[in-house]
């Protein structure tokens, strides 16, 4: 870090110097100029050589210098005027000098007016010579720039940089660190491997989601292993000029194989690896022959070469096959979501160098976030930090967590936002429909916090504990959830009779859901066990342009709107038979929460207690083995399916 810094100081010193000397040359070119056009020339005037005698014999001459070399005479008189006059064969001169007792001088020591009258002549010549070649030199400078330009940006790891990110500062994908670790370990100790035959991998490819920890596993890799590290990001290598990407290909493994052993990470290698002929451009394009050289290059390694390539993407559909065979990208990492415990990880590494109070509990937060990323809880760690600044907190509460963690989820209150009496009212009885709902239903998470505080889009919301990390959903679980999307929906009619465009983000979650169960799940009796319809989606214009494959009939396609219609037909049956059964307590909750504004989940639980002991026990034993008889600041644990009216 600190060899860096003097560097760019060095190179600031001397591009300083350079533009103090381009100033010092054109100020001294424009007083030459101006010295030699306006001002009078420097030196004794001109007279006529008869002015002269006649001034001889007037006396007025006290002393010349005769100069035969250069046929001229100078005078100068009692006043110490000198002049000068060109000289001429005048045999009396030297008696009528003698005689007038003038002092002669014959053939001196040039004069400082000649080097004067020097200067004045060529000076500018000089400084146009100086000025032409440091003009030289720039373009040359140029030049050379326009050379460089395929070369390789690489950028070479500090090894000084203090704040280096190591395998400790990385949680939630202990797979991902192991299978790095190797790799590290091989080019430290390469000859513990080749004594066995074990070849190590050319390259490895970090896949997964955006935030999940992809470059901060190479930050690490940087930071853990003791050898040259390059890098650069997919697009470096990509320019409007054809040729250039793949030049600076060539050039960034001729560097690396002067410094073996060493590792490059191309950072979104999907920006220059997309898959070939599959768009726009044809097969000359600038992007193709970028990912053709590095094809060459990477195949190309000799067996006693230890370099190694790492990539990271989030989209390795549109990878070209070549890209990931064997003996190029050899390994491939899956950098996923973290579960339960990684999330619980990645908060105690973001609240290191964070102040907290003794009651927070990061795991409860970590069982609040189901489905976030490393840099999604980076983030809500931060958000907290923030919100205690600006209360003027020394520490963190959970109350600050709680905050933060609805922030993240639902959006940042909007306290501005005027809502009338009766659309609020609609609100409330919308959210505690899909409160109810979700507490009367057979499989769903349990009822956290109903709210109707506009926050983000949403005109209110409904938030639920989710009792552990669900990676795959039963047919029952589906089906409860669509009931407790026609939650609101079903309050709405039942109370008002009447329906309002609020549940419009219910009922397209609701369809997509209804959708995938028939289509991708499989899971309806009517249609079998198979899957409708396939994704084309296009390699160079992006998901947004794909377009489903209908690989089915059209009797098939009414078989499954009807099919996908029934079942939100059923789950709003369900919801409906729900909240007429509680209709009282839905009347009660809402009378409550239009006055609170918000209900908790201790105090949705007390007005429930009087209702069927399976849904009491079903809320307590979640809170038991969930939640630690936390105070009243605990935090919200993500929305629930049913989220607001938007």
């Amino acid at each position: 870090m600190t060899s860096s810094k003097n560097s760019k100081k060095k190179q600031s010193e001397n591009k300083n110097w350079k533009n103090s000397v381009w100033y010092f040359l054109v100020g001294l070119m424009i007083l030459s100029i101006v010295t030699t056009y306006f001002n009078e020339p420097v030196g004794p005037s001109q007279v006529n050589f008869s002015d002269f005698i006649q001034e001889l014999t007037q006396g007025n001459i006290q002393e010349v210098t005769i100069r035969p070399s250069e046929s001229i005479i100078i005078g100068k008189t009692g006043s110490g005027t000198s002049f000068k006059t060109y000289y001429v064969n005048y045999p009396e001169l030297m008696n009528e000098l003698r005689d007038q007792g003038v002092s002669i001088k014959v053939n001196p020591a040039d004069s400082g007016w000649v080097w004067g009258v020097f200067l004045q002549a060529f000076l500018p010549f000089l400084l146009i010579m100086l000025l032409w070649f440091f003009i030289f030199r720039q373009a040359q400078g140029m030049n050379n720039q326009a050379m460089s330009f395929g070369k390789s940006r690489a950028t070479p790891w500090d090894k000084e940089n203090k704040e280096k990110v190591t395998f400790k500062d990385v949680a939630g994908v202990d797979e991902a660190v192991e299978e790095l670790a190797e790799i590290v370990d091989f080019l430290k100790k390469p000859a513990r491997y080749k004594e066995i035959g074990a070849k190590i991998p050319k390259g490895v490819l970090l896949m997964g989601p955006p935030g999940t920890g992809k470059t901060l596993l190479a930050k690490a890799i940087a930071g853990e292993a003791d050898v040259p590290f390059f890098s650069l990001s997919g697009s470096d290598f990509v320019e409007m000029f054809v040729g250039v990407g793949a030049s600076r290909v060539r050039d960034l493994f001729g560097q690396a194989k002067k410094k073996q052993p060493c590792l490059i990470f191309v950072d979104e290698i999907d920006a220059v690896g997309r898959h070939r002929g599959a768009g726009l451009g044809g097969g000359h394009d600038e992007r193709e022959q970028t990912l053709n050289q590095l094809l060459v290059e990477m195949d190309g390694f000799d067996p006693t070469q230890t370099i190694i390539i790492i990539a990271a993407t989030n989209r390795p559909d549109i990878l070209d096959p070549a890209l990931l065979r064997p003996g190029r990208f050899d390994r491939q990492v899956t950098v996923d979501k973290p579960d339960l415990n990684g999330r619980v990880n990645i908060l105690k590494i973001h609240s290191k160098k964070k102040k907290f109070y003794k009651d927070v509990d990061l795991e409860i937060i970590a069982r609040g976030t189901p489905g976030f990323t490393g840099a999604d809880l980076a983030n809500l760690m931060n958000e907290a930090t923030l919100l205690a600044a600006r209360n003027n907190q020394k520490s963190v509460s959970m109350k600050e967590l709680q905050e933060a963690l609805e922030r993240v989820v639902a959006g940042p209150q909007r306290k501005s936002r005027v809502i009338s009496d009766h659309e609020k009212e609609v609100i409330a009885y919308h959210e505690v429909g899909h409160a109810l709902v979700a507490a009367f239903a057979k499989k769903t998470d349990p009822v956290h916090k109903i709210s109707i505080l506009p926050r983000g889009r949403a005109l209110g919301y409904t938030l639920q504990l989710p009792v552990e990390d669900k990676f795959l959903m039963t047919r029952d679980e589906i089906l409860s959830s669509l009931e407790v999307l026609m939650g609101g929906r079903a309050a709405e009619e039942l109370i008002f009779n009447e329906i309002t465009s609020g549940a419009s983000n219910d009922i397209e979650r609701a369809t997509q859901m209804a959708r995938s169960f028939v289509c991708t799940y499989g899971m309806s009796k009517s249609l079998g066990t198979r899957k409708y319809g396939g994704s084309q989606e296009q390699v160079f214009l992006g998901k947004s342009y794909g377009s489903d494959n209908k690989d089915y009939s059209d009797g098939t396609a009414t078989l499954i709107d009807n099919e996908i219609k029934e079942l939100i037909d059923m789950a709003y049956d369900s919801s409906m038979k729900i909240l007429t059964k509680n209709r009282k307590k839905l009347e009660e909750i809402a009378k409550i929460l239009l006055e609170k504004e918000t209900i908790d989940r201790d105090e949705f639980l007390t007005l429930l207690e009087q209702k069927k002991a399976s849904v009491r026990k079903k809320i307590k034993k979640v809170v038991k083995d969930v939640v630690p008889k936390a105070n009243d600041s605990e935090p919200p644990i993500g929305l629930s399916p049913a989220s607001s009216p938007a």
